[in-house]
């Protein structure tokens, strides 16, 4: 349950530290006091994406913090992203919100991003708003509250499985389907392009070999003299003798002087490592001088062949290698289409055998939904009885459909709110007080079947006045037996349920707006209940009856212990 709310700079709030108890807390306060805040709050520490008008005006950040006890050790999320509860069991949720927008998140003290964050918080605690209401009224959301009553994942999953299998033969199918006039003209242009392709008998790095050559071409007179000219100092001519030739007269020299000691020999040794090494120099000199020929014709053709594949290249790809990969691709697709007749059989086969798999998991996780929906209607009408709707009927109805991505049904809720009246599809006839009724009834057989521990609703009883407000107070009262129930609230039907009262205050000081959250004694909540029902001027009258609902709010609590 959440035992500590910390808020700060969030909005009109300063600074507010709001303790909850276990069992039923409500909140009450004039419109526009901040009670939206704190849920907003709440929303912010729970992951929920922010904005960051949320920081108080003049502020540079703002900051919630959520401290959760009695939390369960085997929570799905704390094991997928290895967290554990400190020695108490406690857990902490923090955010703080710069004002520039970003935000940082933490989980007792580990950071963590905001998906993790909300992650963790859809554990712990639900927010139900007034806008679940009009949710009601989609009835595409119908389905999906049907499958979170009847815990039919292990079904959804190995449908989807099934039917995303399916979906792919479809398309590869559909892929290879067209008219015959567009299969021909598809046929010829693939054909063009491939025989083009082959006659340019393409090879992969082929334009960076024909640049290079092309520039020594280009630089050819610039080549041929600085060969020539290195050739004829290394190894001279008829009429002299080159560098080569020379080391090898002096090393020869020194050679006939070594027996006058080490210098001639050390120097002769030296000149023999020069002599090798001008050698290689001299021959790989002969090599370029030797390799370097080329017919007059040789630049007009290499400047051809790169116009080609410049031409080329404009229709298939930058390069030789994306024209070769190209090329490849659209011979595939010729092969593809010539043959798609064949392929088409196969792929129908395949598909039939698809579509008895995903027909087979639909049925079964039909069968699931029209088990579960049994038991979620009469769950649900005996909670509408409890919300004093005794002569509501509630249905839920199954239409048939092919396959989609939900199964083979269209699921919707129906209801006849008076007797003698048929059953229509809810947005067609609940009014706002049935429609609240409704969804807290929903609400609260959904919440028995996991294990979230805290449930929030903010101002769900719109709508709703007078006995059915008595009996949505004493609803919460029973909820709050097995879960934590935090309820914003105008009614005083409703506050006077509570087993504790919380009041949000707007004030103002020096220029500015502060809200406050302060917990209320008896006398306290007497007045807050008297004021609730009867606006700025509490009379004696007021306050008795206010104090007489309290007492029979009492009464009510402890006959549920």
């Amino acid at each position: 349950m959440l035992m500590l709310l910390h808020i700060e700079n969030i909005a009109v709030i300063e600074k507010a530290d709001i303790t909850f108890q276990a069992g039923f807390n409500a909140l009450t306060g004039e419109t526009g006091a901040g009670k939206s805040i704190i849920i907003d709050a709440m929303g912010a520490v729970l992951g929920q994406r922010v904005s960051r008008e949320l920081v108080r005006t003049g502020e540079s950040k703002a900051s919630v913090s959520a401290m959760f006890a009695d939390v369960p050790e085997d929570l799905p999320a704390l094991a997928e992203q290895g967290l554990t509860l400190d020695e108490d069991g406690m857990l902490l949720l923090q955010r703080e919100i710069q004002a520039d927008g970003r935000s940082v998140c933490r989980v007792n003290g580990r950071p963590c991003t905001a998906a993790q964050l909300r992650q963790v918080g859809m554990g712990l605690l639900n927010i139900h708003g007034q806008h679940d209401g009009q949710q009601l009224l989609d009835e595409t959301q119908h389905i999906h509250y049907l499958d979170s009553f009847g815990k039919t994942g292990a079904e959804q999953v190995s449908y989807s499985a099934a039917y995303e299998a399916l979906r792919a033969i479809r398309k590869e199918i559909d892929g290879l389907q067209m008219d015959e006039a567009e299969r021909e003209r598809r046929i010829e242009m693939l054909r063009r392009e491939t025989e083009e392709l082959e006659r340019a008998r393409l090879k992969d790095g082929e334009e960076e070999a024909l640049l290079e050559r092309r520039s020594l071409l280009r630089n050819s007179e610039k080549y041929i003299s600085a060969v020539e000219g290195a050739d004829y100092c290394l190894n001279g001519s008829e009429d002299s003798n080159g560098a080569v030739s020379q080391i090898m007269d002096a090393e020869n020299i020194l050679m006939g002087a070594r027996q006058l000691g080490d210098t001639f020999l050390e120097l002769t040794e030296r000149l023999t490592n020069v002599r090798h090494e001008l050698y290689d120099i001299a021959e790989t000199v002969r090599d370029l001088k030797d390799r370097f020929d080329f017919s007059p014709t040789e630049l007009d053709d290499l400047e051809g062949r790169l116009d080609q594949l410049y031409r080329l290249k404009k229709k298939y790809g930058p390069t030789v290698g994306d024209m070769l990969a190209y090329y490849e691709r659209a011979k595939k697709e010729l092969d593809e289409i010539q043959y798609a007749g064949d392929t088409i059989q196969h792929l129908e086969k395949k598909y039939r055998s698809a579509e008895k798999e995903a027909e087979a998991e639909a049925g079964r996780l039909s069968a699931a939904r029209r088990a579960a929906a049994r038991e979620l209607q009469q769950r649900i009408l005996a909670e509408l009885r409890d919300l004093d709707m005794n002569k509501v009927r509630f249905e839920i109805s199954f239409e048939e459909k092919p396959l989609d991505r939900d199964g083979k049904e269209r699921v919707r809720f129906l209801m006849s709110a008076n007797e003698g009246e048929e059953l229509r599809p809810i947005h067609k006839i609940a009014s706002g007080g049935e429609l609240a009724r409704i969804m807290l009834a929903l609400k609260n057989v959904l919440a028995e079947t996991d294990q979230v521990g805290t449930l929030v609703f903010d101002e769900v009883d719109t709508g709703v006045s007078g006995r059915a407000a008595q009996k949505v107070g004493e609803k919460m009262a029973q909820v709050s037996r097995r879960k934590q129930v935090l309820c914003v609230t105008h009614l005083p039907q409703i506050a006077a349920m509570a087993d504790v009262h919380f009041s949000v205050e707007k004030g103002a000081s020096e220029g500015r707006t502060y809200t406050k959250v302060l917990q209320l004694d008896r006398a306290q909540r007497q007045a807050e209940l008297a004021r609730i029902t009867g606006g700025v001027h509490i009379t004696d009258t007021l306050l008795k009856s206010a104090g007489e609902m309290l007492d029979a709010a009492e009464q009510y609590r402890n006959s549920l212990k």
